[in-house]
């Protein structure tokens, strides 16, 4: 697989697993204890994948995995905590990681977890039911360029986080078609996170305030009700 991952993770004993099973699937594996000396690395080197813990020294991993997203929107994250609440699941994927697992994990959940993270990572076109003819989708003053990964809106770029850019691009792509929260989950995250659809809605609505001139009111992406949401095949 020949996969590079970084491990920011102060408990050696999950170190030194996650370390075992990784060289199992091929991977090159670089680890580091303390938050801000992992954040610095992530900075400084390129990694197909970076495991975060969230309670670390020097730095927290959720203000890391925020750092991480300002600079760097496309490498994986996937966050370890020992705190099971709801609230803690939501506010990781938020912040810009792509899974997240709770402690104590087993590790064939681990092993099938980076593979998917793997897998969507080496095959963004998963992502989408049906490709669009051009990499580039134009709609009334909004461009979205497949492959470059870029948002313009009236010859401005937007800024996007992956998982953002991810529910743009498969809406935009199918235009008209209802797409429930489970089913965004399931096609944008790559895993069926149960009971969190309503981290859907707080992307959608990042997504449309940074697009939308009203977003009470949103021309581009909009709410089917009681089924979730779509693009405006009107446009």
């Amino acid at each position: 697989m020949d996969k590079k991952v970084l491990i920011i993770e102060d408990d050696a004993n999950i170190v030194e697993l996650l370390t075992i099973h990784l060289y199992d699937l091929g991977c090159r594996i670089v680890s580091e204890t303390n938050g801000q000396k992992g954040l610095a690395i992530a900075k400084e080197e390129q990694f197909d994948l970076i495991i975060l813990d969230i309670m670390l020294p020097g730095l927290n991993g959720m203000e890391i995995c925020r750092k991480i997203r300002q600079t760097d929107r496309l490498t994986p994250i996937l966050m370890l905590t020992a705190k099971s609440e709801e609230i803690d699941k939501v506010m990781g994927l938020e912040t810009g990681a792509d899974d997240y697992l709770t402690k104590p994990f087993s590790v064939r959940e681990f092993i099938a977890r980076v593979k998917v993270i793997f897998r969507r990572k080496e095959d963004s076109d998963a992502l989408q039911d049906a490709a669009p003819a051009s990499s580039v989708i134009t709609y009334s003053g909004l461009e979205i360029d497949l492959d470059k990964r870029k948002v313009t809106l009236n010859n401005m770029r937007v800024e996007l986080s992956p998982r953002e850019f991810e529910l743009m691009a498969l809406l935009a792509s199918n235009p008209g078609k209802s797409y429930s929260r489970k089913r965004l989950l399931n096609l944008v995250w790559g895993y069926d996170f149960e009971g969190y659809e309503h981290t859907v809605n707080s992307h959608i609505n990042r997504l449309r305030g940074k697009i939308e001139d009203d977003v009470s009111n949103p021309k581009y992406i909009l709410t089917t009700w009681g089924v979730g949401y779509r693009f405006n095949e009107e446009l």
